[in-house]
């Protein structure tokens, strides 16, 4: 299953291909690559995007990293459960799909919604 996004700023992407890797700041400093599920992208959008104008979302290819994808449970007052962290690099040939989205309430990819609403 490939329930598992990066949400990155447009610079954060533009670099990214550059390099051919995905190292954010918050990454940076907290010695891992935050990731997402679908159930919890609106959650992280608003917490963490919410002065965005446009954003990339990308939807990793799980099957080049199962076994280094590890569920923590997250430490914050804000967010409850197990998120999905990699200890390692990302590159850019282990997206799956990406989108541009922009303000608009974060409008999410149809196929994402659904994804969220087969897991409650």
């Amino acid at each position: 299953m490939n329930d598992i996004y990066k949400v990155l700023t447009e610079n954060e992407w533009n670099e990214a291909c550059l390099k051919g890797y995905i190292d954010t700041p918050l990454d940076q400093e907290d010695g891992f690559i935050h990731f997402s599920s679908a159930r919890q992208l609106a959650l992280t959008l608003q917490l963490y995007f919410k002065d965005e104008e446009n954003l990339v979302l990308l939807q990793i290819d799980t099957s080049k990293l199962n076994e280094e994808i590890i569920f923590e449970e997250v430490n914050s007052k804000n967010r409850k459960g197990k998120f999905p962290h990699l200890y390692g690099k990302l590159s850019v040939n282990d997206v799956l799909d990406r989108w541009n989205i922009g303000r608009g309430a974060f409008k999410l990819p149809n196929d994402i919604l659904a994804t969220a609403e087969k897991n409650i």
